[in-house]
């Protein structure tokens, strides 16, 4: 249950202000039909995460523990800088009307923009750290959709309005903090793995 939470919180506020979240923000706008992109965005993030998921859990098997827990220190701390700085969208990375739909362009354009993004390496991160593979794709996800459905919904209506800054800066400090856990939680009698 640790791992689904985590999952949830840290994907939840790494998420806000993250591209993908941006491109539920674009797609509501240019479809303006909600149940298909979050649907969309829900098979999507599943099918990125589970294949995230089972890389980390693939590495956290194959790396000794000690070794692990530095690793996922600082692999922790440099995500904590990365969540500062904010994402944007390219004009050439905004989706386009697809033939297929809604909800298969949002599949397509979400899964793509989730490639190498920052919930997709945290998601392996998480995945090698607790070794509990479902609920760290459930946790991924759920937080995922905690972040983009209110985007969906509401569209670009209340984003300026956002306090994204404030948000980015408390999702640093959550890896900033699970990173310091995992360095010197045994030191300390915590054993976050």
């Amino acid at each position: 249950m640790e791992a689904f939470l985590i999952s949830t919180i840290a994907i939840t506020l790494g998420e806000i202000g993250d591209k993908t979240q941006l491109l539920a923000l674009i797609l509501a706008a240019r479809f303006k039909k909600p149940v298909p992109i979050i649907l969309g965005i829900l098979c999507a993030t599943l099918l990125n995460h589970a294949l995230a998921g089972f890389v980390g859990h693939f590495i956290g098997n194959q790396i000794p523990h000690d070794i692990l827990r530095w690793v996922m220190g600082i692999f922790f701390i440099i995500m904590a800088f990365w969540t500062l700085k904010p994402d944007e969208m390219d004009e050439d990375e905004q989706p386009k009307t697809s033939p297929y739909g809604v909800f298969m362009t949002t599949c397509i354009a979400f899964f793509l923009a989730e490639m190498g993004d920052k919930t997709q390496v945290v998601t392996i991160g998480l995945a090698a750290q607790f070794q509990a593979l479902f609920w760290v794709i459930a946790g991924t996800t759920l937080g995922m959709l905690i972040a983009d459905i209110p985007a969906v919904i509401l569209g670009k209506i209340a984003s300026p309005k956002f306090p994204f800054k404030l948000v980015r800066y408390c999702a640093a400090a959550i890896f900033a903090v699970l990173g310091l856990l995992a360095l010197f939680g045994p030191y300390i009698g915590l054993d976050v793995s």
